[in-house]
């Protein structure tokens, strides 16, 4: 697909201090810098697109795993692709920078930092996914240095800055399908409550629970009938928001599917704005290219995220003979460790293990909370071939391409799927509940960013941290033990348990915590 090029005229820019001077120089940096026309002689853009009636047709026609196969191995080639200005990678933060680490909300001429449609709170500050999802390896955590600095606020004032630390994106197709469910269960029983109130007359309180998880509960007070109208109180719902839709993707619990995930971080930190964000033809960050992201793409983005492995632990690669054989010393203070973090209340927070009924994912979803009704960009879904009746689907217990591992006996170990149960339950062992937990004065940050509290955060799934230093939303703790002794607030019980542990069962709990690792062998 060829890109659209746009040309702008060079904006001189005045200054009262130097005068001419400042004229010349910026005339001097326009004649300094190539076009888009002249980059196009010699190079060509990075990036194969794909189109959406491409993975579309596939469905239709019945070839649902060769439409996931199909998506799968195009969001892969997406997800490293290095992205050159032919694309359309960064946008125009001034006149002459394409990127920026900083914020710069203090530019607001048209098409610099400030102007972009939408509205930019990073960036852009990479030329492709994997510059910092790549701890330990593709698809993993960030290092320090690769912290995103935001002003969602734009005040071009550091003190309301905040910085976020790259997470990994193993098993975030699990993610979405747990919190689908978790919605359905908890909606559901509001309007059990709704349909008894006005059935009964009176107020209903209704328990909301799902997957043995606590949200509080709600009451419905019916106020009118004939049609029957209520007013519901949410003030006792607990840990999600008021629409009881759970969103398990960002620090704060703030993003509910990985397509809306994936589209707002490529905006932000790579400047690839996709035509479903901004429209067709639009160019929203000034850098010259309209069109940078297909609609398809979107699609092959989301599946490739959600069909990334599972994370493992030390204890599964040892019995695979996939890492140096662990000692029995070492065994044993992983399982003794597990024992402690129970011991300490961690697991009340960090639940080891969620279940899901259904572990097929489909995308788009066929829950109406987790996809777009309409795209920001105003075109609407189902026209343009993302339908949830024909959605491009794989089973999170069977079908990840990665981590296929053949050993010696000759027996093949599917490790990057889920587990199930007996009852043929996906296994989830994250560990977390998917919450939102007020975390105490030491995790606060100095705005409230989403709303939902400046203290508050999403419980971080625990799976991979083996493999994911540093830790905490923004990167400060290098150790587990650093980031377990920032807890505060409803986790204040179990940081002073932790504490008063003796040191070898510190340890061992640590060295539970470190058996929690990521693990990437393509097929």
């Amino acid at each position: 697909m060829k890109k659209k090029l746009k040309t702008t005229g060079t904006k001189l820019q005045f200054s009262i201090v130097v005068g001419a001077m400042s004229l010349v120089a910026t005339s001097q940096a326009a004649e300094n810098t190539a076009s888009l026309e002249e980059i196009e002689t010699n190079h060509q853009a990075q990036a194969e697109h794909v189109e959406q009636s491409e993975l579309f047709d596939l469905v239709v026609a019945g070839e649902h795993q060769h439409a996931f196969e199909e998506a799968f191995e195009l969001g892969d080639e997406l997800f490293e692709a290095t992205f050159n200005a032919l694309d359309g990678v960064g946008a125009q933060v001034d006149e002459m920078q394409r990127f920026t680490r900083v914020p710069r909300a203090d530019l607001s001429e048209p098409g610099e930092w400030a102007t972009h449609i939408p509205k930019r709170e990073t960036g852009p500050n990479g030329q492709a996914c994997n510059s910092c999802h790549n701890q330990p390896s593709d698809d993993g955590a960030g290092a320090v240095s690769s912290n995103v600095h935001r002003d969602p606020l734009h005040s071009a004032t550091l003190s309301t800055f905040i910085t976020r630390n790259t997470p990994h994106v193993f098993g975030l197709g699990a993610l979405q399908r747990l919190a689908e469910e978790m919605t359905e269960d908890l909606q559901g029983q509001r309007d059990q409550a709704i349909a008894r109130a006005c059935q009964e007359g009176v107020a209903q309180t209704e328990t909301l629970r799902s997957k043995d998880i606590d949200f509080g509960s709600v009451t419905v007070t019916p106020v009118a009938t004939n049609p029957c109208q209520v007013e519901i109180n949410n003030a006792q719902v607990q840990g999600v928001t008021a629409d009881l839709v759970i969103r398990p993707l960002q620090w704060k619990g703030s993003e509910g599917f990985i397509r809306k995930f994936n589209r707002d971080a490529a905006h932000n930190e790579l400047g690839m704005q996709a035509v479903e964000l901004v429209g067709y033809g639009i160019d929203g960050d000034g850098d010259g290219i309209s069109d940078e992201l297909t609609i398809g793409d979107q699609t092959a983005l989301s599946i490739y995220l959600a069909a990334q492995p599972r994370p493992v632990t030390q204890l599964e690669l040892d019995e695979l003979d996939l890492i140096p054989a662990l000692s029995r010393e070492q065994r044993r203070a992983i399982r003794a460790g597990e024992q402690r973090f129970a011991q300490i209340g961690c697991v009340s927070c960090h639940t080891p293990a969620l279940k899901l009924n259904d572990p097929i994912f489909y995308e788009p979803s066929r829950s109406a909370a987790h996809r777009d009704e309409v795209f920001p960009g105003g075109q609407d879904p189902i026209a343009e071939g993302v339908d949830p009746s024909y959605a491009v689907s794989f089973n999170l217990t069977r079908d990840q391409p990665d981590n296929i591992i053949h050993t010696e006996d000759g027996r093949t170990h599917r490790l990057g799927s889920f587990e199930t149960d007996r009852r043929g339950q996906a296994i989830i062992r994250l560990y977390s509940d998917l919450k939102q937990h007020e975390m105490g004065a030491a995790l606060a940050e100095n705005i409230d960013e989403v709303g939902t509290g400046a203290s508050t955060w999403m419980t971080e799934a625990l799976w991979g941290v083996g493999s994911t230093a540093p830790y905490l939303h923004d990167g400060r703790a290098t150790t587990l033990t650093e980031a377990i002794l920032a807890h505060g607030g409803e986790a204040e019980a179990s940081r002073q348990a932790f504490q008063a542990l003796a040191a070898e069962d510190q340890q061992s709990l640590i060295a539970f915590l470190e058996n929690l690792v990521l693990f990437k062998q393509e097929e």
